[in-house]
């Protein structure tokens, strides 16, 4: 048997990794949706009194609007036009460091960028109440700020798997740490719908930003940028690790920015993130909403119930991360094979539950299994493009991430605004509309993928001929 068998997934430091980067992705996605609960609360009932449209919106539920909601905080007269600008500040930021974040991880390593990346997200979360006090021009500046902080998050993390991950085992620990992100959103959303219940909303932004503080300092101890400096790791794992990447790692010294540029893998990925982030930061941003003026559910059902979809997606992250392992290693699937199956499924099945949800009309039971099975599927494109980086281009990882991340941005920019200014009556036709829109865009990314997809290392990133398994 080899050394390359012998290496252990159990209790590694890869698998250490792993489970701390899952913290700190649990972290980065609770400063980033906590404010989507908050902000119903927030806002002062009477500046989003609508007129009464008749049967063109949902009645109350008798049960639900009876419960009293015990608010202490203090409330804000903005309009929708507003509230959809401070929800889509943030991605205004986040833009921005997205491709120089992939630069320097990849020049300097990833380990110091993403910890001080969510430590600045979290010291201005903990600002965040004093900016609303100050007005909403100073909200949305600071939530753009936090934005510019955890724009390097992604592309880091994504240059330091492309020296940890061995090929084998990628789906599993990069589906695991990436999960860390649908796990933050299912504990961030009720959680900041219990504060918001029985305590002051401002309290959502000093618990969560003292998280993003502790873990900072606990992923300063325990990580490093490679298997070569850490300084715990075992020979055996590291000699592992290092013939199982030795394949696809090369000697490039400079970018091929014009290859890059013109490399259709590299759009598939991007035009696919793009459209799957139009469903994911629709949701994302305005489901909170779309649970108190459409569903009429109060604080404190609307953050469990906003929870759901993202628990499913959690839950289907982790089980296609074993599944897309097993198909490459035991069923000989080519890795184009694996990543097109998971990408289609993970954004086909979406598309069709959410404009099925469109149709549940008032059926609030309904409506919630609809978009949590819309998410849930989601989840597959963990083993779709979400990881298609590292089979074209590890060398480049963090790089790629950040250009197709950048293209993926700009759903959580203008989703926000473009849904508050369809709906501005709050009714189910107009939400039908945001629905419609979402899953058109991301049927449009699907196809996309499907025709111009790659799983082998391309050869503008490697110093080499040499052919690759595809």
């Amino acid at each position: 048997m080899s050394v390359c068998v012998a290496a252990s997934l159990c209790c590694s430091a890869r698998y250490s990794l792993a489970v701390v980067s899952l913290l700190g992705f649990f972290i980065v996605f609770a400063l980033r949706v906590n404010l989507s609960v908050a902000l119903v609360d927030m806002v002062n009932s009477t500046s989003n009194k609508q007129e009464d449209r008749g049967d063109k919106r949902c009645p109350n539920h008798t049960s639900h609007a009876s419960m009293p909601h015990p608010s202490k905080g203090k409330k804000y007269n903005w309009d929708g036009d507003t509230q959809g600008w401070i929800l889509g500040a943030f991605f205004y930021g986040y833009i921005l460091t997205q491709i120089p974040g992939g630069y320097l991880a990849g020049k300097i390593g990833g380990k110091l960028l993403l910890g001080f990346g969510v430590l600045g997200t979290a010291v201005f979360t903990l600002l965040t109440p004093l900016a609303a006090d100050l007005g909403p021009g100073y909200l949305i500046g600071v939530r753009a700020l936090e934005g510019l902080g955890e724009g390097v998050t992604f592309p880091a993390m994504h240059a330091m798997w492309s020296s940890w991950a061995p090929p084998p085992e990628r789906n599993r620990l990069l589906s695991l740490s990436y999960a860390g992100a649908q796990l933050g959103t299912i504990v961030s959303l009720p959680l900041s719908g219990l504060i918001c219940y029985h305590m002051d909303w401002a309290y959502v932004f000093y618990i969560f930003g003292l998280f993003g503080v502790l873990w900072f300092l606990l992923w300063y101890v325990l990580v490093s940028d490679s298997p070569q400096t850490h300084h715990a790791i075992s020979d055996n794992e590291k000699e592992y690790i290092l013939s199982s990447l030795k394949n696809e790692m090369f000697n490039v010294k400079e970018v091929p920015v014009c290859e890059i540029v013109k490399s259709l893998p590299l759009w598939a990925i991007g035009i696919t993130h793009f459209s799957d982030n139009w469903i994911a930061y629709t949701l994302l941003t305005l489901l909170p909403t779309y649970m108190k003026d459409i569903l009429h559910f109060n604080a404190l059902e609307n953050g469990l119930l906003s929870a759901l979809p993202y628990f499913g997606c959690w839950l289907c992250m982790i089980i296609t991360g074993h599944v897309a392992d097993f198909m490459s290693e035991r069923l000989n699937f080519t890795t184009v094979a694996v990543r097109k199956i998971f990408n289609t499924l993970g954004t086909i099945g979406p598309s069709i539950f959410l404009v099925a949800a469109a149709y549940t009309g008032c059926d609030y039971a309904l409506a919630v299994i609809f978009l949590t099975l819309s998410s849930t599927i989601g989840g597959c494109t963990i083993s779709g493009y979400s990881i298609n980086h590292l089979d074209i281009a590890p060398n480049f990882a963090g790089l790629l991430l950040g250009i197709t991340n950048t293209i993926a941005t700009i759903p959580g920019m203008v989703a926000p605004i473009t849904a508050k200014s369809l709906t501005r009556e709050n009714t189910v036709e107009q939400w039908r509309m945001v629905f419609y829109i979402a899953a058109a865009i991301n049927l449009a990314g699907a196809l996309f993928y499907l025709a111009f997809a790659s799983g082998s290392v391309q050869d503008w990133a490697m110093d080499n001929n040499k052919p690759q398994k595809s």
